[in-house]
């Protein structure tokens, strides 16, 4: 098969490492800021995601981009792309 097959478009997201669980493995939060359904008030909701370092690279505070990725363990589908922005 010479020709190349497309990846399926994946999920990016931008969020602070608040953890560093284990080996190879950061906690980035995330927060969306959406409108309620009903009442039409402003909310934020956070997610906690378990995503891949590689090289172990990202500290705690950092502000980091991670995309999705197939299943590397029980918790993490998300791997560490870059930093954006390194604790203060």
């Amino acid at each position: 098969m010479t020709e190349t097959v497309a990846r399926n478009s994946r999920k990016v997201r931008t969020g602070v490492v608040v953890s560093i669980s284990g080996n190879k493995t950061i906690v980035v939060q995330t927060t969306e800021r959406k409108r309620h359904p009903k009442y039409g008030k402003m909310m934020t909701s956070t997610k906690k995601l378990h995503a891949h370092d590689e090289e172990c690279t990202a500290g705690v505070g950092d502000t980091v981009r991670v995309m999705e990725c197939r299943p590397l363990s029980k918790m993490k589908r998300w791997r560490l792309v870059e930093i954006i922005e390194r604790a203060k």
